[in-house]
């Protein structure tokens, strides 16, 4: 089911953006970004977020992202943003004319991690599918929306009842680049049940 843009509300404003119906273009402004203190020693909190929220204890969302990133660590991708403290994303951070870091970021109680695998410099686009069951939450990529691989599984202790989810972009230093999210989609949660060993009975 094609996400309803009209459900999408700023966490913070971007430099300029368009919203529509099949299409959401956003251009990021400079020294704008997600990370709380871990090995860097800092906190940034200014990234724009565009999100909805849910209930829904099942479900997967689909977008795929387009970018431009010209300088070091411009990128754009999905987000579940709860709060400063809490909240996971990931996307292509842009780092050089070789290479770019394909990788998540996963923040509990204002502590964020880093997981990446290096890309082409020359890829500029990528889909990715974000699914939740319950408070865990698994995150998948694909380079033509259909054949989608697993980035990561992750837990985020804060995501109890209600969450935000969407999609951000931002430019963590010195640059401005236009992000575009199109195909967004509302799904089942297509990240199955564990059918493998049984959950511990105290958890």
């Amino acid at each position: 089911m094609q996400l309803d843009t009209s459900l999408l509300k700023w966490t913070r404003q971007p430099r300029s953006c368009t919203i529509n119906p099949d299409k959401i273009e956003i251009v990021t402004a400079p020294h704008t970004d997600l990370w709380q203190r871990t090995y860097y020693h800092f906190r940034n909190d200014s990234a724009p977020v565009l999100q909805m929220t849910t209930r829904e204890k099942f479900f997967s969302f689909v977008v795929r992202t387009q970018f431009d990133g010209r300088r070091r660590f411009d990128q754009c991708g999905v987000v579940v943003y709860l709060d400063s403290e809490n909240w996971l994303k990931a996307s292509v951070e842009y780092e050089n004319e070789t290479f770019q870091h394909l990788g998540s970021v996963v923040t509990n109680g204002g502590w964020s991690d880093w997981a990446t695998t290096e890309i082409n410099a020359s890829v500029r686009s990528m889909w990715y599918r974000l699914s939740r069951r319950e408070d865990d939450f698994c995150i998948e990529c694909s380079r033509d929306g259909t054949v989608f691989q697993q980035m990561r599984v992750c837990h985020l202790q804060a995501a109890q009842g209600e969450i935000s989810f969407g999609v951000y972009a931002c430019s963590p230093e010195d640059s401005s680049f236009t992000a575009v999210l199109t195909h967004m989609a509302l799904l089942p949660c297509q990240w199955g049940a564990h059918d493998g060993q049984p959950p511990d009975a105290d958890l």
